[in-house]
């Protein structure tokens, strides 16, 4: 018998290819332009002592080990807060945006627009209602609405100043900030779970499911683990950067006692305040490859069969 050669495949047409890269080269630009350059500045940066003025003189690894080994503030509150933030925030947001979506999910499209415009809403103006809403909400006189109810309620018998106090700040930071966590993830997911088939539910029931709670580990979560996936990553990228928070409470840097001083306040505070770049560009650094990790250990949960 004669052996047939496999089919080649079809080669690619010279101008199809040069359209691709004309489709390509705009991104391709804009993301060198704002991630690539300014990332690999900063890695560069973290090696030197430059305080915006003078040439940059080379230090080697020195701003890694004063940051790791020699600094007690960001060993001591820095790294903790940012821990114990990123906890509470990243995977408490993430659960919230998934059961809101899941709730929304289950009404009327009508109700349903307009609930997910109130709750999405909050991440597009977080920054105004930080300093018009929450340090109303927080104020550490009687004229603040919680020490307000508080005295009425005769709780206390003096005001608490709760965006100065060490004791108050950071629970203060994961209440705004789990308030403001229905972002794009919480979209995302929306998203995901009205596309799901109604058969596919149907069919379930056949098979032996009996409650919601089965149809969402069998059903519903498998088949949006892509929304799933971009959610968690949102919400770690999120929870690193929303930072700005403890200091817009506070309205210092660094924030009262070190009480929500985070990575990101940190960077702000040495890069911007103190002019040290090279020691903000290392912890910059520190930051991004802490993100990098979570984000491809996170991943991992949802990583395709």
């Amino acid at each position: 018998m004669m052996k047939t050669k496999p089919l080649a495949a079809p080669a690619r047409r010279p101008q199809s290819i040069r359209a691709a890269y004309a489709f390509i080269a705009p991104y391709a630009l804009l993301f060198s332009l704002f991630i690539v350059i300014p990332v690999a500045i900063a890695i560069g940066l973290s090696f030197t002592n430059f305080n915006t003025i003078q040439m940059p003189s080379f230090v080697g690894f020195m701003n890694y080990v004063n940051l790791l080994t020699r600094d007690a503030i960001f060993m001591q509150y820095v790294l903790p807060n940012t821990i114990l933030f990123a906890v509470i925030v990243g995977p408490g947001g993430y659960v919230l945006s998934f059961f809101l979506a899941w709730c929304l999910s289950q009404i009327s499209k009508g109700p349903r627009t307009v609930l997910a415009l109130l709750l999405y809403s909050p991440s597009m103006t977080s920054g105004v209602a930080m300093t018009v809403v929450w340090r109303i909400l927080f104020s550490g006189d009687e004229r603040g609405y919680l020490n307000a109810l508080l005295l009425n309620l005769g709780w206390i018998s003096e005001p608490i100043a709760f965006l100065q106090s060490s004791e108050y700040l950071m629970p203060v930071m994961i209440v705004v900030a789990l308030w403001s966590s229905m972002g794009v993830g919480f979209l995302a997911m929306l998203a995901g779970m009205m596309n799901i088939d109604e058969s596919m539910y149907e069919a379930g029931s056949i098979d032996g499911i009996r409650n919601r709670l089965q149809e969402v580990f069998y059903i519903t979560i498998p088949l949006m683990k892509p929304q799933m996936l971009f959610g968690m990553v949102m919400a770690v990228v999120n929870t690193f950067q929303v930072g700005y928070i403890g200091v817009s409470l506070s309205g210092a840097n660094p924030t009262p006692q070190y009480a929500g001083q985070l990575i990101v306040n940190l960077i702000e505070d040495y890069g911007f305040i103190r002019y040290e770049m090279g020691y903000a560009s290392a912890a910059s650094v520190v930051l991004l490859i802490l993100i990098y990790v979570i984000t491809k250990q996170s991943g991992k949960m949802f990583k395709e069969d």
